[in-house]
C-alpha cells in the first residue's frame, strides 16, 4: 500500500476508533451497536468491518487507544531531571490533558475494559501497571532527594494520584466547561500540601 494511501487509512481508522469510543462512552458496551458506531461515524454498517471485525475488537482498539499516549507521557515525565513538585505537577498536567484530548477512549478504559477478553485485558494491564510503576519511581526519587516524608508507602500514594485524577477526569468528560486548569493547580497543591493548617505553618517557618 503506498505511503499516502497508508497514511489516510490510518488517519480514517483513528476516526473509527474515536466515533467508538464516543458511542461507548455514551451507551456503554452492551448497549451498543456497530450499527451505532457506523452512523456516529457517517458511513455504512458493513463499511465498518474495513477497520474493525466486530464490537468487541473496537472496544479493545479503543482501550488502547486511550490509554497507550498516556503511558508513553509518563515515561517521559519519569525521565527527566526535573524536581519532584514539577514531575508531579507534570503527572497530572498529562493524566488529566489525556481527557480533554482523547476524553472518551481514556473513559471508555476506565469504565468498560473488563468486557474484554482476558488475554487483551492483560495487555492492557500491562500499560497500566507500568504507569503506575513509573508514578512510584517519581515518588521514591522524591524521598531520596528529600522533597517527600521519609516513609511515604509510594504504592499508596500513585494510586491515590490515579484514583484522584480518574475521578475529576470523568467530571471532565462529561462537563466541557470545567476549568481544566484551575483543576490541575488546586489537585497539585493538594497532593503537595494537603489542607492542614499545621503543614502551612512550617512551609512559613522554614
Amino acid at each position: 500500500m503506498p505511503q499516502t494511501a497508508s497514511h489516510k487509512y490510518q488517519e480514517h481508522r483513528r476516526q473509527a476508533i474515536l466515533a467508538a469510543a464516543a458511542v461507548f462512552a455514551e451507551k456503554g458496551f452492551h448497549g451498543s451497536s456497530t450499527r451505532d458506531i457506523a452512523e456516529r461515524l457517517g458511513i455504512k454498517q458493513g463499511s465498518l468491518y474495513y477497520y474493525f471485525r466486530s464490537k468487541e475488537e473496537a472496544l479493545g482498539e479503543v482501550c488502547r487507544y486511550g490509554i497507550e499516549d498516556y503511558v508513553h507521557r509518563m515515561e517521559s515525565i519519569a525521565a527527566s531531571d526535573q524536581p519532584f513538585e514539577a514531575r508531579l505537577l507534570a503527572t497530572v498536567t498529562s493524566h488529566l490533558s489525556s481527557y480533554r484530548e482523547r476524553n472518551e477512549a481514556l473513559k471508555v478504559h476506565n469504565d468498560e475494559r473488563l468486557y474484554l477478553p482476558a488475554e487483551k485485558r492483560k495487555t492492557l494491564k500491562q500499560l497500566g501497571s507500568r504507569y503506575r510503576q513509573l508514578l512510584e519511581g517519581i515518588f521514591e526519587q522524591g524521598i531520596a532527594d528529600g522533597a517527600v516524608r521519609p516513609g511515604t508507602d509510594c504504592h499508596f500514594a500513585a494510586l491515590a494520584v490515579i484514583g484522584m485524577c480518574n475521578a475529576w477526569g470523568d467530571l471532565i468528560v462529561r462537563d466541557s466547561d470545567i476549568d481544566i486548569f484551575d483543576i490541575i493547580q488546586k489537585g497539585t497543591d493538594l497532593l503537595l500540601n494537603g489542607y492542614s493548617e499545621r503543614r502551612a505553618a512550617n512551609r512559613i517557618n522554614r
